[in-house]
């Protein structure tokens, strides 16, 4: 087929279309929705793992956290003998500590929300319904925290039970907009609480919460809310290479501590950033089948549509075809000339799909704490599977118009 075919087919293709916007426009819909789904589906996926990465990377890649059970775990599925493990306590945060080389530091971490919410209060300023935390020095260095103003909890404050705390920056905003909240007293709770710090602002999707914290010494923690004894114990190693390590120290010392017997299974859990990229990676998983669902339903009535209307061109252009053919068109040059005009079709849905598509990324970008990704591999594939719609469906009616008798086609009224 020489370029002037191809050019010539795709004029009348676009020709075809502009004369028949609406019919066009239905035509190419589903190729469009089919390409716009893969584009912006494939934009959140991508925004969504590079945001889960940006927030390992914030956290620390060399963290562990370690509790009674796993994250995903079903509280239904669980034995009477596993609902009844022992809490995580300080003795197990000792006995890492003392036990564990790899490790670095060791942060047990309790949280406490009440009913209805926290309640911070400054003068007449709000906070909304922050976490209270209790935490030991090392939740600064395991939780990579940096202090934007004043200092962070000591020891000698954990040890004396000191009521000081140190504020995420949300709620140094909400209770002091334009004060310096250093020194100043505020209730947390209805108890009093001097403030000694600031945390820095995290800008990451999953720790948003990290912002809206007050932290105190976790020995005040425990005298406040004696019931709530359940901890969390996070851990970072020295180095990433450590992090395997680190895993085989303290599942020693803690079967050690909690004495597990030989032939029983761990009490405990212990987990890293890895359980993130797995939930992360579920949810794209089912993001990926609606992806391929849509698209595939969109393509399918699309390349119906695009049959359609090309059936309908070659029932319309019967004598064209057979004046083509009297002059000397062979079998092929028609063939073509119509698959070109299938493919221009379906190419121009696939063309609107990505405009559409790079418009719903930036969207997403823009109104979400997702960051913009646009793949141009899907681009590209987008625009190529629109253009094989149009090469599938168009086969059909480019074989019924190389197939017609010029003779019959020139008496075609």
């Amino acid at each position: 087929m020489t370029g002037v075919e191809v050019k010539e087919g795709i004029g009348l293709a676009l020709g075809s279309l502009f004369a028949n916007k609406f019919r066009s426009g239905m035509t190419i819909l589903g190729v469009l929705i089919g390409v716009w789904s893969v584009i912006a589906m494939s934009s959140l996926i991508q925004g969504l793992d590079d945001a889960v990465q940006s927030s390992i990377d914030t956290l620390g890649s060399n963290i562990l956290f370690i509790d009674r059970f796993m994250p995903s775990t079903n509280w239904d599925d669980l034995t009477d003998e596993e609902r009844n493990r022992k809490f995580m306590t300080k003795v197990e945060a000792d006995a890492i500590r003392e036990n564990c080389p790899a490790v670095a530091a060791v942060s047990p971490e309790n949280h406490y929300w009440a009913r209805g919410g926290n309640v911070v209060k400054y003068k007449k300023q709000k906070a909304n319904r922050p976490a209270i935390v209790g935490v030991l020095p090392d939740y600064q260095k395991v939780r990579n925290v940096t202090v934007s103003s004043g200092r962070f909890i000591s020891r000698v404050d954990n040890e004396t039970r000191a009521k000081v705390c140190v504020l995420g920056t949300d709620v140094k905003e909400a209770l002091f907009p334009e004060e310096d909240p250093i020194n100043k007293e505020i209730r947390v709770n209805n108890e009093r609480f001097t403030i000694v710090g600031v945390r820095e602002k995290q800008e990451t999707m999953f720790n948003d919460g990290e912002n809206n914290k007050v932290a105190i010494p976790l020995e005040t923690f425990m005298k406040l809310y004696p019931w709530d004894e359940a901890l969390t114990l996070s851990v970072s190693t020295n180095n990433l290479d450590d992090i395997e390590e680190a895993k085989e120290q303290i599942t020693a010392a803690l079967r050690i501590v909690r004495r597990v017997p030989y032939d029983k299974e761990n009490d405990f859990a212990i987990f890293g950033q890895e359980y993130i990229r797995d939930m992360i990676g579920n949810i794209t998983k089912y993001i990926y089948i609606a992806m391929i669902v849509i698209s595939s339903v969109g393509l399918m009535v699309g390349g119906v549509g695009v049959m359609n209307i090309m059936l309908v061109s070659v029932t319309e252009r019967t004598r064209e075809i057979g004046v083509r053919k009297a002059i000397g068109a062979k079998r092929s040059n028609i063939l073509w000339q119509f698959l070109v005009e299938a493919m221009t079709l379906s190419g121009s849905g696939g063309l609107l799909g990505i405009a559409l598509g790079i418009a719903t990324a930036i969207l997403i970008g823009a109104v979400s704490p997702l960051p913009l990704a646009i793949s141009p591999l899907f681009l590209v594939l987008g625009f190529v599977v629109a253009i094989t719609v149009g090469l599938v469906a168009g086969m059909y009616p480019a074989y019924r118009a190389a197939s017609m008798d010029p003779i019959e086609s020139l008496r075609y009224e």
